[in-house]
């Protein structure tokens, strides 16, 4: 295929790609249908089928492109190794408030995304793993690269400064994973429903900390 031609075949996925996921903004993942982005793009029903063979194809590649584009590997991998092992506990504090500022710098469309995702997740657990398989490292999503470097130093932590934790690694790490997710959901709801029950109840940089002081408490009962 000539250059030109391949230049302008990407361009069209990525007007695609941008028209799903404004329309995955909108409204929940799992009631979108291929002809909702259709419309979005103002394509005629024939021509978006030249670059995609069906909806999920087109999820898969915006999953591929939220992911890839909200990465903080290097930024947690900076924190690790600044603190090392002795400092352990500035290294849990200053990971979190990494966590707390990038979600705010995500904004709450992207952060609808993710509930909405893993809302399909629940409902159709295959679906999500057809769109989701094939995911190269830098794909998948950062999450899980931050439990798996968080994991790994954690281990590092407690062998190295004999730490006595209250909790094992695993469960610490699920209980990090779940309280992100929380607070993600608390955070989006104040934003966009700013009823007096919720207005201000989810700053991320208070959530975070606590889950950085909670962590540190787990990680040493001594």
């Amino acid at each position: 295929m000539p250059k030109v031609s391949e230049e302008y075949y990407e361009k069209k996925r990525c007007e695609i790609i941008d028209a799903a996921y404004r329309v995955c903004v909108r409204k929940p993942i799992s009631s979108v249908e291929m002809k909702d982005i259709i419309a979005e793009t103002g394509y005629s029903h024939g021509a978006i089928y030249r670059y995609y063979k069906d909806l999920d194809e087109v999820l898969h590649d915006l999953v591929i492109r939220v992911n890839s584009e909200n990465r903080v590997d290097e930024k947690l991998d900076q924190i690790l190794k600044k603190a090392g092992t002795k400092n352990w506990k500035a290294g849990v504090r200053k990971t979190c408030e990494m966590l707390a500022d990038h979600l705010t710098e995500m904004g709450t469309d992207l952060l609808k995304l993710s509930i909405y995702s893993d809302v399909l997740a629940m409902s159709d657990p295959e679906r999500v793993s057809r769109i989701t398989e094939k995911l190269g490292l830098d794909e998948q999503s950062p999450l899980i690269s931050v439990a798996a470097a968080m994991g790994a130093y954690f281990t590092r932590v407690i062998r190295e400064q004999k730490l006595r934790p209250m909790k094992s690694v695993e469960e610490i790490l699920q209980f990090m994973i779940a309280t992100y997710h929380g607070i993600i959901n608390g955070y989006v709801l104040s934003e966009c429903f700013r009823g007096e029950t919720v207005k201000g109840k989810y700053d991320p940089k208070t959530m975070f900390s606590c889950l950085a002081e909670s962590v540190i408490l787990m990680m040493d009962r001594a």
